[in-house]
């Protein structure tokens, strides 16, 4: 049987409310990765991962004969959405359920809950103020009168009211309360038992978040002339991350908590969040942070260049609202141990609307100057389209697609030069570490032959990958700074290699590089040791299509080569010791000792020969079909690497297939009602603060946000199909009916505010 997996990377938007809408779509997310997980690990005893995706899975393992895995590894969001990807990237990793989020949206997300104490309390001027304003919200909506349910009207009516602080507006809703209610939240999730993460031990867990530094931090910058200038950079992207390994230990709910307060700080509604914020409700909660300072020093590193950790943040979709680029980044050193299919999944609650709408007229009428203000300050960079993202992830599956055409190209050539190199009966000989070690040197020399005059230009842009990686991971480990700091280590860091000799025509000899080059690259040319290992799992994926035969053995060296790759990935150095510390902090001055401190935290040679010696036992357990394929595409990999890495500008593409993109929002999902965002969401009135003034709204969105759903990720689920593999229309119309049906009632003793909704969908259904 075929194994392939489908793998999200999911990037929500903003929506304000929303947010309960897409809190519903990852409710459904969250859902179908842990039914894949169960059953791929035959768990049949959870109900929540055990329902239509475990069915829609076996399905396709008995019809389609595939074994597919579904992960979400990679979440990213800005305001409204990044709440939303911050409380399903924990309940990811640590495999709780996410229900106790509904109950924050459902419950918490409303005026009532959310109003500063000192805006509600309103004086008789301010509230008399307040009303015709208010009522004339409502009234040019028309939302009122004609889409709330009559019970709801006065509701409406009177929160509108109290919305409205006086004539001159201050923020209505109360940052620390809300801070407040994220942590309860947070609480709550970790109050349920720990469950098995949704993810495999050794798959990173990446989640970014984006905010925005009201004030900014200075950046210098470095030109012609003059030779350096200081702007102000306002963009900050909260980046939380699990290498994996057995134990995840994702994020600090302190620290989650304070990416989605941060980011969701929306401009006028919420006031600006500021770390003293949350450090003042800590203490009133007795309650210890004490990764503080190490992760103020990390995501504001800025301000921690300028001894100032009180940055004013404020939504982050004021400049990211579509945060697609730090995904795309996310993508290098992913481990391959099959068949990937990458997609990038994204969340747009209102497409082609906008969340905020100050026009007052139709899109065709000039607007006028306040119009023109704001929305030149607001709507337009909020709403800026994801053109450039999608051709920047189409220009990168280009080179995948080019790279493993190349790839296919070469293979015959190279097993053949291989052969006569080393004679074809060394493929009957049993691997012992030395051989392995003999054959491999041998495959070197003779790929730098054959490369001619193209080993040289490899091998330059070898030396200056490892050099640039190793002057990253020093400036990072010595405690970072501004742009001028890095480009001084950077500069520091190319004095050592130009001083070993690794610049200039003498790096590159007749049968390959010189020692000095290969002392250099074997102790920190972590990259090349990744990229073999992972091209050899791949070629093992594709033996399973190609030469059938016992599985189990080849389960056993795929584990042995993710293994070996999770060691690797390892040495990659998150903090250093005190003595390596004050060496990178002195780099500048003293490079040499802070490139020998790191090749001491790296300490790959050891490793090297625990890998030598592990694959021989691997290798040896084959049957000689396998056996001969594996060890010709791990001694051939020297050819491919010359041929590829140039392309790839010594980027890590280790899932090594196109990526695809796919949306979910209410345009896409028509398998119950069609008409999109304005035949099925209340959220969107009052200019995208509906949900916050009824609970009927939120109950109505947070609904169709699972229905919908369900609609797209069964969708998207079976466009992991090979080509020409499908199931058929009406078994298609069936799982979803069924999803419909399930949701309904597990739904419907809990939303009690949307009797004829249920109603509607009942019938809708069928």
């Amino acid at each position: 049987m075929r194994e392939k997996e489908l793998r999200i990377a999911l990037i929500c938007y903003g929506g304000i409310s929303l947010a309960v809408y897409m809190h519903g779509i990852t409710k459904e997310i969250w859902r179908l990765a842990c039914a894949s997980r169960a059953f791929h690990a035959g768990d049949v005893d959870d109900p929540a991962c055990t329902g239509v995706y475990y069915k829609l899975l076996q399905r396709i393992a008995d019809e389609a004969r595939l074994e597919l895995r579904v992960l979400v590894d990679i979440l990213a969001g800005a305001s409204a959405g990044g709440i939303n990807a911050v409380f399903l990237s924990h309940a990811i990793a640590t495999g709780r359920p996410i229900d106790p989020l509904t109950e924050l949206w459902l419950e918490s997300a409303d005026v009532d809950k959310l109003i500063d104490p000192e805006v509600g309390t309103l004086s008789r001027f301010a509230k008399s103020a307040a009303i015709p304003f208010a009522w004339l919200m409502s009234r040019q909506s028309g939302t009122v009168e004609n889409t709330v349910e009559k019970e709801q009207r006065a509701e409406i009516r009177a929160k509108l009211a109290s919305f409205v602080r006086a004539p001159w507006f201050a923020p209505p809703f109360g940052g620390p309360a809300f801070t407040g209610l994220l942590l309860d939240a947070f609480d709550a999730m970790d109050a349920t038992p720990a469950g098995k993460s949704l993810l495999p031990d050794n798959q990173p867990l990446d989640l970014f978040v984006t905010a925005t530094d009201f004030r900014g931090f200075p950046q210098k910058l470095q030109l012609n002339s003059p030779p350096e200038i200081v702007e102000r950079e306002h963009r900050i992207t909260l980046a939380f991350q699990d290498p994996g390994g057995t134990g995840r230990n994702f994020a600090d709910p302190i620290e989650l908590t304070f990416a989605a307060r941060a980011t969701a700080s929306f401009p006028g509604a919420f006031p600006p969040f500021s770390v003293s914020e949350l450090d003042k409700i800590l203490d009133q909660r007795s309650r210890p942070w004490p990764t503080r300072n190490p992760f103020l020093a990390r995501v504001l590193p800025g301000h921690k260049a300028a001894g100032d950790l009180e940055a004013i943040l404020i939504d982050g979709s004021v400049l990211a609202n579509a945060p697609f680029r730090p995904c795309i980044a996310a993508l290098a050193r992913r481990p391959a141990r099959r068949e990937v299919d990458r997609r990038f999944v994204y969340i747009d609650p209102k497409p082609g609307r906008r969340s905020v709408n100050l026009a007052g007229g139709g899109e065709a009428e000039t607007p006028g100057f306040f119009t023109t203000i704001f929305g030149a300050l607001s709507d337009i960079p909020r709403e800026q389209p994801i053109r450039d993202n999608l051709e920047t992830i189409e220009h990168l599956s280009g080179r995948i697609r080019r790279q493993r055409r190349i790839v296919r190209a070469m293979r015959p050539e190279v097993e053949a030069a291989i052969e006569r190199a080393l004679g074809s009966s060394f493929l009957f000989l049993s691997p012992t570490p030395k051989r392995l070690g003999k054959w491999r040197s041998h495959a070197n020399d003779l790929a730098a032959r054959a490369a001619g005059y193209a080993y040289a230009a490899y091998a330059h842009l070898k030396i200056a990958t490892v050099a640039e990686e190793a002057a990253n991971a020093i400036f990072r480990l010595g405690g970072e700074g501004d742009r001028v700091r890095k480009d001084r280590v950077r500069r520091a860091i190319w004095r050592v290699v130009d001083a070993r000799g690794l610049v200039g025509s003498g790096v590159v000899t007749s049968s390959g590089v010189s020692p000095d080059a290969i002392a250099f690259l074997r102790d920190f040319d972590m990259g090349f040791r990744t990229r073999r290992l992972r091209f050899v799992a791949r070629r093992l994926t594709r033996m399973a299509e190609e030469l059938g035969g016992e599985r189990e053995e080849r389960e056993s060296v795929r584990k042995l080569l993710n293994d070996m790759l999770a060691r690797y990935h390892t040495r990659e150095p998150q903090q250093a010791d005190e003595p390596s510390r004050r060496a990178f902090e002195a780099v500048e001055e003293r490079p040499e000792a802070a490139m020998a401190a790191l090749a001491r935290i790296l300490d790959l040679r050891p490793l090297d020969e625990e890998t030598d010696a592990r694959l021989t036992e691997a290798f040896n357990v084959l049957p000689k079909g396998d056996r001969r394929s594996l060890l010709l595409n791990y001694l051939g990999y020297p050819f491919y690497d010359v041929a590829t890495l140039p392309l790839l500008q010594g980027e890590g593409l280790d899932e090594f297939d196109p990526i695809k993109v796919d949306r979910i929002s209410p345009d896409d999902a028509t398998a119950i009602r069609k008409g999109g965002t304005e035949a099925t969401l209340k959220g969107i009135q009052f200019n995208s603060f509906g949900a916050f003034f009824s609970r009927a709204y939120r109950e109505n969105d947070y609904l169709w946000g699972r229905l919908h759903g369900a609609d797209r990720l069964i969708d998207i689920t079976l466009s992991a199909l090979p080509d020409g593999v499908a199931l058929t229309a009406e078994s298609v119309a069936a799982l979803k009916r069924e999803a419909f049906r399930t949701i309904v009632a597990e739904e419907k003793p809990r939303l009690t505010a949307i009797p004829a909704l249920f109603e509607q969908l009942e019938r809708e259904i069928g």
